[in-house]
């Protein structure tokens, strides 16, 4: 399978540039083989919104951590496919797949996955998930990994690793050489309470000169998922110069939502969810959802191959909605093309495509064929308030359009 997976990998990620952007490309398509998102970074709820999902949607995803496949589900679609190119993020979306069918009720589901770090999560595996799994992913889970089976990041905190997870502790790390803790921010309850946070504590961080340095190298921001060619349109959005844009990403992370509504934030300073009963969780893991989400989980599938391969396997005039992530920030113009190619040829009229950019622009203009994108309409009201209200903040642009037919 990684053999497989390293040549789509190369396909999706190396572009045409100098040796030193093609070694950067070659370096972050080997990462992105393993873990990169132990949970995904884009709000579902934004998604599901736009989507505005029905009962006869058919709906294709890139799963990257499953939450959105999932979230999805809870909605009631006819069937949400979803692909990534990256073999664990596969493994990882069958393995919340087979749980939520197999565990034995919500207690157990929650404690797999919303807390993620107890000994007993191995237990559960053995029992209820394991006889439910396909042979691959079965095996990538029993796989060793060091010095014990792979699944035993479940016991450790599992949001502790991955390529997101070991950025985090690093920037924590980098917090505390610059005397921050995260607490005050945590424990507040007001908008200026955490603005004020981010004013005095945070934005100081940015002026170090370790901070300064380390935004200066591309391959910095690979623990996001992110490649030279999207570095590249976070920089442009600077002026040239990526530390301000992150500036303005980790103050709206901070102070735009209620801390205690942002699930993404907690990951972020916490790394965990809120323990509180009432706490922010992603959609399929929140209690109230959890019945419709099992009862849909078998209209679920995820496979490990590229959007643009697997839509030219779809029957024409077939999908409803599709979400692409920010994947199209990878891609040069041949392939951004192709993709559209096969989303036009597989949408029926009124179908939505929902994705995000690194840079605050729409992409698809001046790239994407007119004769392609002439037969989309872009929804320039729902995607700004897309932007706004993603509480992931990571994205300089939510973007929505509605195929005319």
């Amino acid at each position: 399978m990684n053999s497989s997976a390293q040549v789509q990998l190369d396909a999706a990620v190396l572009q045409e540039g100098d040796a030193a952007t093609s070694g950067l490309e070659r370096l972050f398509s080997r990462l992105f083989l393993g873990l990169v998102y132990p949970q995904i970074w884009e709000d579902p709820v934004v998604d599901m919104e736009a989507l505005d999902i029905s009962p006869d949607d058919n709906l294709v995803c890139i799963a990257s951590g499953s939450c959105n496949m999932l979230s999805y589900l809870m909605a009631g679609p006819a069937s949400v496919t979803a692909v990534d190119l990256s073999p664990a993020h596969v493994a990882l979306g069958r393995l919340k797949l087979a749980a939520v069918r197999r565990l034995p009720d919500y207690g157990a589901f929650y404690q797999f996955f919303g807390r993620a770090d107890l000994a007993s999560n191995v237990a559960l595996y053995d029992t209820y998930i394991l006889p439910g799994l396909d042979q691959e992913t079965r095996d990538f889970w029993d796989g060793r990994c060091l010095f014990s089976r792979r699944i035993s990041v479940f016991q450790h905190g599992f949001y502790n690793h991955g390529l997101l997870g070991r950025f985090l502790g690093a920037v924590h790390v980098v917090a505390r050489l610059g005397r921050v803790s995260f607490a005050p921010l945590l424990a507040a309850r007001t908008l200026e309470e955490q603005q004020n946070f981010f004013d005095t504590k945070i934005a100081p961080l940015f002026d170090m000169w370790l901070v300064r340095k380390l935004a200066g190298f591309r391959a910095a921001l690979f623990g996001l998922g992110i490649p030279p060619a999207q570095y590249d349109k976070l920089a442009a959005d600077g002026d040239g110069d990526v530390l301000p844009v992150l500036r303005e990403r980790v103050r709206k992370l901070m102070c735009d939502f209620p801390i205690r509504d942002n699930y993404f934030a907690w990951q972020a300073f916490a790394r965990g969810y809120d323990p509180a009963p009432d706490a922010s969780l992603p959609p399929y893991l929140q209690k109230c959802n959890f019945e419709a989400v099992r009862e849909n989980a078998q209209k679920g599938r995820i496979l490990n191959r590229s959007l643009t391969d697997q839509l030219a396997q779809e029957p024409g005039r077939s999908k409803q909605g599709y979400a692409l992530l920010d994947a199209q920030d990878w891609m040069n113009d041949a392939q951004l093309n192709a993709l559209w190619t096969e989303i036009t040829r597989t949408a029926t009229p009124g179908a939505k495509v929902i994705f995000r950019t690194g840079g605050n622009a729409d992409i698809l203009p001046d790239r994407l064929a007119s004769d392609i994108l002439d037969r989309w309409n872009y929804d320039p009201e729902i995607s700004a308030q897309g932007t706004a209200r993603d509480r992931s903040a990571i994205y300089g642009g939510f973007h929505l359009y509605r195929f005319k037919g």
